[in-house]
């Protein structure tokens, strides 16, 4: 027995795998869908499953209305009086502003805000809706269902904000959306103006307070007034204006009086002047100026007419009788003048007596109240310090007023409205999301079963995981329509096992290997087919060609023969001792090669397998026959493959397609190996639709992929 080199031709066979391997990401697509079309039937029964419970979850679900209030978020203007804040101003137009609201929109602290505004604990449609206990419920779990019910929505290039908030109550969600709004608005105007706010609700309160301090003080002033007969006469600046006096009245006569009093003694001395410069005036002969120069005229003529004319002359008589006339009136005129002065003089002093009685009267008066002064100077001064103190507050309150004025930046544009119909549970949406989730699961459960399928699908695997060269692809065919395709030269079958004939001769310089093993890693892949297969072939091309059927546990040959007449001892009756072979060996006149069967089932065919005989035998047949095809037991728990290994030039491994686990081949190949084992390559059997997407299967035709045969 020769044992020469194998080699895989380098020919159409690698020529293939390049292409198929150029291909391979194109394919996968195709494979996937050949998986599904595989997988149809478990495929729809998982979408339908998702479109029932679709629709039973959408019967179940609870009908939510949602209601939409929305806001304006504008930019931040410095108020009327330009005292606005100038860094809020940069900020405005900065995204991070924007945002920063969107987020206060969010908070909690907003959502217990709205909480407490709206009182929902003692709601009952709020309790009812989202099926809290009677009363009793916190602030901060209120707070939590309104912010996993809440939705802010910002319309995309503009600053307005959608406000939405969902409920099973339709009239409750149009409440709590606008009291949302609402408490955000107010929570930003606090934010701005809350200090100058704060500061007028605090000086109005002093402002109260101090006006009732006040009125109080004022009006003990004014009991301790009545109470004393303490009468002001300047007035008194209040509120409403003046209404009262500074200067009491006591004073005020008092000084009248002083007034009057001096001036009665003034006009008491001017009489009693004028009457004592009457009486000096009285002792003089002139009491007057014209009595006194008419006197002296007549005295003047009458000296003159005496001197000329006797006392008896008429004229002179005459102005004697006017001298004592003259005389007469002068001593009456003085007596006139006395009186008058004495009446007046009379007159100023009895006004001047009651002048001083009555300012003795009010200086005593005065000086009563003079005491009580000093209580009454008390309550004055506290009513004008509280009155420049209440001034001083409402001047302030004035001034906060104004620098404190502005608009809020933010406003209400639409305020929510009672929904007319549910938004969920939409039917067709969960239908759609049923029947997405129904094809997710089903393109996972295809992409699991391809990706996690470790039996061979394309045949490249076997070169590239387990290193060995195909020598053969080989179609699933029906079991009843087996013998029909081989028989038949122009069927696919008969065309791959053709096409494997052809890439066996190219593993030596001298053609097919004389002895070739076919063993697989476990029953049923189709190594007695695959073997009978390239027995028949290379008969049909004048060899001389002997089938061993070398499986002693369980012999597969007459599943493809109906009737194989059993002669002789059979290869176990030759290993158990006997010498007689030929007689064992069965021709068929169907068949262009000879069979050895394998005899009776021995009870310990891995010790008859390993004893010298077997390498004898094949000796023995070598020098008759061209080729021996060895039909092996499978390797995985058997030492007899292993045992027939290590006595033929070479082993044929058989891999059915779709069908066990790498692994486990690589197992099944490592034991070989470590026997010594030459392995020739690998033939893939039991190709079917499930491989088309690799470029094999069924209408692929293999007998092309390797050369055409000769002998067809």
């Amino acid at each position: 027995m020769n044992n020469q080199q194998a080699r895989v031709s380098g020919g159409d066979h690698d020529e293939f795998e390049a292409v198929d391997t150029d291909f391979l990401s194109i394919h996968d697509l195709e494979r996937f869908w050949r998986q599904a079309l595989n997988l149809r039937y478990v495929i729809l029964g998982i979408i339908v499953f998702s479109l029932v419970v679709g629709l039973v979850i959408t019967l179940l679900q609870t009908p939510l209305y949602r209601s939409t209030a929305r806001i304006e978020i504008s930019q931040i203007e410095s108020d009327a009086t330009n005292i606005g804040d100038v860094q809020l101003q940069n900020i405005a137009g900065d995204r991070q502003y924007f945002a920063t609201q969107y987020e206060l929109l969010r908070s909690r602290s907003l959502a217990t805000r709205v909480a407490s505004a709206g009182n929902f604990d003692r709601n009952e449609a709020f309790r009812t809706a989202f099926g809290l206990a009677e009363k009793g419920t916190s602030e901060n779990t209120i707070a939590s269902i309104l912010r996993s019910n809440l939705t802010i929505e910002p319309i995309s290039n503009s600053n307005l904000v959608d406000i939405k908030f969902s409920s099973p109550d339709a009239k409750l969600s149009a409440e709590i959306a606008n009291l949302w709004a609402m408490e955000f608005l107010g929570t930003n105007f606090d934010k701005r103006f809350g200090s100058n706010v704060e500061a007028q609700k605090f000086l109005a309160d002093q402002i109260s307070e101090m006006r009732e301090k006040l009125q109080l003080s004022e009006q003990e002033l004014i009991d301790y007034a009545n109470a004393n007969e303490i009468v002001n006469i300047t007035p008194i600046a209040t509120e409403e204006g003046s209404t009262g006096g500074g200067q009491t009245l006591a004073s005020s006569v008092l000084s009248a009086l002083s007034g009057d009093l001096a001036r009665a003694t003034a006009a008491r001395i001017e009489a009693e002047s004028a009457l004592r410069a009457n009486a000096a005036a009285a002792g003089s002969v002139d009491a007057s100026a014209g009595l006194k120069s008419r006197l002296s005229e007549v005295q003047a003529k009458l000296a003159s007419l005496k001197s000329q004319f006797g006392p008896s002359y008429p004229q002179i008589v005459a102005l004697s009788a006017e001298e004592a006339s003259i005389r007469s009136s002068m001593q009456g005129a003085s007596n006139d003048m006395s009186r008058e002065l004495q009446a007046n003089l009379r007159k100023a002093l009895l006004q001047e007596q009651a002048l001083q009685r009555e300012f003795n009267r009010a200086k005593s008066g005065y000086l009563g109240q003079q005491g009580q002064g000093v209580r009454y100077g008390i309550l004055k001064r506290e009513v004008d310090t509280n009155r420049q103190l209440y001034d001083a507050l409402l001047q302030r309150y004035k001034e906060i007023g104004v620098v404190g004025a502005g608009k809020n930046n933010m406003i209400l544009v639409d305020k929510a409205e009672i929904p007319k119909q549910p938004y969920e549970p939409s039917l067709s949406r969960n239908l759609l999301l049923a029947f997405l989730f129904g094809a997710l699961g089903s393109g996972g459960l295809v992409f699991l079963r391809e990706t996690m399928d470790q039996s061979i699908r394309n045949p490249t695997d076997v070169k590239r995981i387990l290193d060995l060269p195909v020598l053969g692809l080989i179609p699933l065919i029906p079991e009843d329509d087996i013998n029909a395709q081989l028989n038949d030269k122009k069927s696919e079958l008969n065309e791959a096992y053709q096409a494997t004939r052809t890439n066996l001769g190219f593993l030596t310089d001298s053609g097919v290997p004389q002895t070739v093993m076919f063993t697989s890693t476990r029953p049923d892949e189709g190594k007695t087919l695959t073997a009978v297969a390239v027995a028949e072939s290379l008969g049909y091309l004048g060899k001389r060609v002997l089938y061993l059927d070398a499986d002693l546990r369980n012999s597969g040959l007459h599943e493809i023969f109906d009737n194989v007449p059993k002669k002789g001892a059979g290869l176990s009756g030759f290993l158990a001792g006997s010498d007689g072979y030929q007689e064992s060996i069965v021709s068929l006149e169907s068949h262009p090669f000879d069979i050895l069967t394998s005899g009776r089932k021995p009870p310990n065919p891995g010790e008859l397998l390993a004893g010298p005989r077997m390498q004898t035998l094949l000796e023995k047949l070598c020098a008759t026959y061209d080729h021996i095809i060895v039909d092996s037991p499978p390797v995985l728990g058997l030492a007899d493959a292993l045992e027939l290994a290590s006595v033929v030039d070479g082993v044929v491994f058989v891999i059915e397609a779709n069908s066990g686990k790498v692994r486990t081949i690589q197992q099944a190949l490592g034991r070989l190996e470590t026997s010594g084992a030459r392995i020739f390559g690998a033939v893939v059997t039991k190709l079917d639709d499930r491989n088309l997407s690799y470029g094999y299967g069924y209408g692929y035709g293999y007998g092309h992929s390797y050369g055409d045969n000769d002998d067809s």
